[in-house]
């Protein structure tokens, strides 16, 4: 569990099989910021390109969303979004915790709804929001975070 005293700097991924949303947050202002979908091909990302973004953002904590069903059993896709958290803390040595992402989809389209309808969500994903999200959840409830 990451000290909460200290300040964080976070990067999280909302895990898919061909694009995934990423957003960054720093916990001393409780900010969570979308950042644009990063492709994924068949749920491997290029590697190269995302060691690059993560070099250039610096994060000392990584949130990885966890696909749970609503029963809280895993499905194929919880199976692969842990294979990435696993490969992405091997790959950078970056703490790597996972998150329950249940609903933060649905509630990230309808928060895109809220801004597009407003005018400003044009170039925004639901994707990215999402990781927003989860930094905003983790926030709130970091011992509901899984290891």
């Amino acid at each position: 569990m990451p000290d909460l005293s200290q300040p964080q700097l976070i990067m999280a991924f909302d895990f898919g099989t061909q694009k995934m949303g990423m957003a960054v947050g720093q916990s001393m202002i409780f900010s969570a910021n979308p950042l644009p979908l990063f492709p994924m091909k068949d749920g491997i990302p290029n590697w190269e390109n995302l060691l690059k973004l993560v070099k250039q953002h610096q994060p000392n904590l990584f949130l990885v969303g966890l696909p749970l069903n609503m029963d809280d059993s895993e499905s194929e896709l919880s199976t692969r979004a842990r294979k990435f958290a696993r490969r992405l803390r091997h790959q950078t040595n970056i703490e790597t915790l996972m998150v329950d992402e249940r609903l933060t989809t649905r509630e990230a389209r309808d928060e895109l709804d809220h801004y597009q309808a407003q005018g400003r969500g044009k170039k925004l994903a639901a994707d990215s929001l999402a990781a927003a999200l989860l930094i905003e959840s983790w926030y709130r409830h970091p011992e509901g975070v899984q290891p």
